[in-house]
């Protein structure tokens, strides 16, 4: 997503990715979405979400998907992404500090969100993202970037 020095991915193992979608699959709003986990590597993610009526703005001529879908999107990959980067991504906790997000274009088709980690370290962690619109015929259009910060908590214990 950013210019810059290109280095390997670094995988996370596949274990962690089937715990990441059964945490999505038993969370109420996340599975009410059908978000899917589609690519993950430490720092970052890939997720979709198919178009579905009733995600559509009321009375929209176009059929455009509410913007607080999008982000949504953006704090939930975000955040999924900064968890990649802890020793054991499958403890510890963190907490939006701020979200920021700029619409581009009404979103009209299946979506896309990529997360990647600017920064993560000590107490705090930083993300940039983007969200696409995907038509059937494989076109992707932006419709919004995200920018947040985290909290960091990579050791605390889930209750």
């Amino acid at each position: 997503m950013h210019d810059g020095p290109t280095d390997e991915p670094d995988p996370i193992d596949a274990d962690h990715v089937d715990l990441l979608q059964a945490f999505i699959e038993s969370h109420g709003f996340l599975s009410w979405l059908d978000l899917t986990v589609e690519e993950l590597e430490r720092g970052r993610i890939v997720m979709s979400v198919p178009y579905d009526e009733k995600l559509v703005n009321p009375g929209s001529p176009v059929g455009s998907i509410h913007g607080g879908i999008a982000a949504t999107l953006v704090d939930t990959a975000s955040g999924f992404a900064l968890r990649s980067t802890f020793d054991d991504p499958t403890n510890g906790s963190l907490a939006t500090t701020d979200l920021n997000v700029t619409y581009l274009r009404p979103a009209t088709n299946d979506l896309r969100v990529e997360a990647e980690v600017l920064r993560a370290g000590g107490s705090m962690g930083f993300t940039d993202t983007l969200v696409s619109s995907v038509a059937p015929d494989g076109e992707q259009k932006d419709v919004a970037v995200g920018r947040t910060s985290y909290r960091l908590f990579p050791d605390a214990d889930r209750a």
